[in-house]
């Protein structure tokens, strides 16, 4: 018999190693050849470990750095590098306080280059909102388009446009300085001007489309906030040079190359899984359910699967759509037999949780019968985490130092 749970984790973490952002800046430099005096600026959760790769690589070429991370992400001092840890998902006084201390550290010393380093988590790290527009403004309207079940990409629309900082307005401010751009992508897709709501990429979004996803999910505003989506985000820039060095496909190849190497079938189903969370749990399930035809993939099988699901919150429970996703999933297989599903946040966060997703199985839904709760009531009130705590099956694993979107290994043995 296989140790599917064990053999999932394994997957799991062996692919996250290979989306690490050490090599991935490394490499990157030293095709962009940078010589100093260089300002450093690394917004988003890996900013810290990203920093680290680029000093250890440039050393004295950085005059000076700023970081800004989420709370508890950074993971020590970096000399000549200042580091601040502000909020995540939703930003905080902290963010604002960061941000503009960095772009008044730029107007000081006015570089004629600017390392960018970004990674998910930069649009809340990274935010001066636009003149009018109050802190209070960003928390609500980012809270409600979270809970609302808006895409990302939707979400950075109206995003950019409340912002000075996003949609390309932070390489217009610091023009003419030249910006060299490392993005390690957590946006399906990989749209540059959607990575960290783009404040280094010409923004393809109009005002008009900001407006659209606030009247589709029903979010009424005030006048001012209106009046700030009118003014138009810069679609052209002449002083920006952007790469990126780690995507959702990246860690999905991995997968399928060491669940191969362990002796499973391997395949990849998509990298750019968007919907709700527990139907794609709905949905994988009737897949794991097909598997005992050894469709679509003969057994031993491993299906990966990337991409970001969204959660639309109508309880009031804890949770992640990760979470939300592997408890749906578990629902759907009852108690079946040699199937495992892991789905894990590869930056070690889903949600406002601790947990990074879950790692579940054909005992799941018994354990939390056992354990005397409903977890079809729980699902109901977006409660997985305390299900999923119930059951023994959340994967915790604490900051991995990345972001690239979410993965899923489904086992079937």
């Amino acid at each position: 018999m296989r140790e599917l749970k064990k053999e999932a984790k394994y997957i799991v973490e062996r692919s996250i190693e290979t989306v690490q952002p050490e090599s991935s800046v490394k490499n990157a430099l030293e095709k962009l050849r940078l010589k100093g005096p260089i300002f450093l600026l690394a917004v988003g959760k890996a900013a810290w470990r990203m920093t680290k790769a680029a000093m250890d690589k440039l050393g004295e070429e950085v005059s000076a750095g700023i970081v800004i991370t989420k709370y508890g992400y950074s993971q020590g001092d970096i000399e000549r590098v200042e580091i601040f840890e502000a909020g995540h998902p939703i930003l905080d006084r902290k963010t604002v306080e960061a941000t503009d201390y960095a772009l008044k550290r730029i107007e000081e010393l006015k570089p004629e280059k600017i390392l960018f380093l970004i990674s998910g988590g930069g649009s809340a790290l990274f935010e001066k909102p636009l003149e009018g527009v109050m802190l209070e403004d960003l928390v609500d309207v980012n809270n409600r388009l979270f809970r609302s079940g808006a895409s990302i990409v939707e979400i950075n629309t109206v995003r950019k446009h409340l912002s000075s900082v996003k949609g390309g307005r932070f390489a217009k401010l610091v023009s003419p300085s030249q910006v060299y751009t490392l993005v390690l992508s957590d946006v399906l897709g990989d749209r540059l001007d959607s990575i960290a709501s783009g404040p280094a990429y010409p923004d393809s979004s109009t005002s008009d489309q900001a407006l659209a996803v606030l009247e589709k999910y029903a979010i009424d505003v005030d006048s001012r906030i209106i009046e700030a989506l009118m003014v138009e985000t810069p679609d052209r820039l002449f002083n920006v040079q952007t790469e990126i060095i780690g995507s959702v496909a990246r860690v999905c190849e991995s997968a399928a190359t060491f669940a191969r190497e362990i002796g499973y079938n391997a395949t990849i189903l998509t990298t750019s899984l968007d919907c709700e969370a527990r139907d794609a749990g709905v949905f994988l399930a009737s897949i794991a359910r097909e598997e005992a035809h050894n469709r679509p993939v003969e057994k031993p099988a491993a299906l990966i699967i990337g991409g970001e699901t969204v959660v639309h919150v109508r309880g009031r429970g804890l949770g992640g759509r990760c979470q939300e996703l592997a408890l749906a999933f578990s629902l759907g297989i009852g108690e079946m037999g040699g199937v495992t599903l892991a789905c894990v946040g590869t930056d070690g966060t889903d949600g406002p949780t601790d947990a990074a997703g879950a790692i579940v199985d054909g005992r799941t839904v018994r354990k939390m019968l056992d354990a005397g709760i409903d977890p079809q009531l729980f699902l109901l009130d977006n409660d997985s985490y305390h299900a999923l705590e119930k059951s023994g099956d959340l994967f915790i694993t604490g900051p991995t130092g990345t972001n690239v979107n979410d993965l899923i290994v489904l086992l079937c043995e």
